[in-house]
């Protein structure tokens, strides 16, 4: 009896997991997110997939709201960014519906106390705290971008040299690379597996990243292509002038944060200085001298 109770067990738990497999290989996802959890949901934390689930009914209703140009310009800036966290479009318009509804809920509340400020602010943060993350996420990988290519250009270059064509160049240092701009090569040889014309990779290269030392690689890779130019002496002039660029850029940097370190200073530790003197000057103007030194 006891044996027949535990087949029947067995049976009613295997039909159970058994039907939700079912279930789950039934659902049908939506297409973008379908894409991130191909290319490794992993890189989305259990909060951020928490909120997806969350607002992921009110996701379509959000897209439609936004209208076909600001999604397609979505996208544009989702490629730009890199999908950070498998940020999806999909799971963007998630994420707004959520953070929206509960920075609206919060802006009502401290409005009815009285507080119109925080309330402004928490709508405000509601509304566009999504957006500014990913702003965050396109100019950091921006930035990445920039500081790795010189380099990669000139290990491409060495590897170029030693006999190797450019397409299989590229694609062994692509290998031994990290991050964003090896993420980016990626693509663009999967691009290239699958059909696409070199010259259109490398647009489409471009158009992804705005970037102008990107677009400096693209164009003067085609401009070699088309003038005929030893690849090895492009790739290290390209290496160059990036180099160059950089410290330009470096320098206007340093000149534009001058200014801003002195208004700094005159607008608000030369003002503090001041108060702490004068403060010190009418506090010191009430005290009796004599009381102190006994005179």
């Amino acid at each position: 009896m006891a044996l027949l109770l535990a087949a029947v067990m067995g049976l009613a738990v295997y039909g159970m997991f058994h039907g939700i497999r079912m279930y789950r290989a039934e659902a049908r996802l939506p297409g973008d997110l379908a894409v991130a959890l191909e290319v490794g949901a992993t890189r989305t934390t259990a909060t951020s997939s928490a909120i997806d689930r969350l607002g992921m009914r009110y996701a379509p209703q959000v897209l439609r709201l936004m209208g076909p140009k600001r999604v397609e310009a979505l996208r544009r800036k989702l490629d730009m960014a890199g999908n950070p966290g498998g940020l999806t479009v999909d799971r963007y318009a998630a994420r707004r519906a959520v953070y929206g509804g509960l920075g609206g809920l919060v802006s009502v509340g401290m409005l009815l106390n009285g507080h119109l400020f925080f309330s402004v602010f928490f709508l405000l943060y509601g509304l566009f705290w999504t957006d500014v993350l990913l702003r965050a996420a396109i100019s950091r990988r921006k930035d990445d971008i920039e500081r790795t290519l010189p380099d990669f250009l000139d290990v491409l270059a060495v590897v170029v040299s030693a006999g190797l064509g450019f397409r299989q160049a590229l694609e062994r240092v692509a290998e031994k690379y990290e991050g964003p701009w090896a993420d980016e090569l990626s693509i663009t040889l999967r691009q290239m597996d699958m059909g696409v014309g070199r010259r259109e990779a490398f647009e489409q290269l471009r158009k992804r990243n705005e970037s102008d030392q990107v677009s400096m690689f693209v164009s003067a890779l085609q401009q070699g292509e088309e003038l005929g130019a030893p690849i090895v002496d492009t790739l290290i002039q390209i290496a160059n002038d990036m180099r160059r660029t950089d410290a330009q850029n470096a320098r206007r940097k340093a000149a534009k944060a001058v200014p801003k370190a002195t208004l700094i200073v005159t607008g608000f530790m030369l003002p503090g200085t001041m108060i702490l003197i004068v403060a010190g000057f009418y506090y010191a103007s009430q005290v009796d001298l004599s009381d102190i030194f006994g005179g």
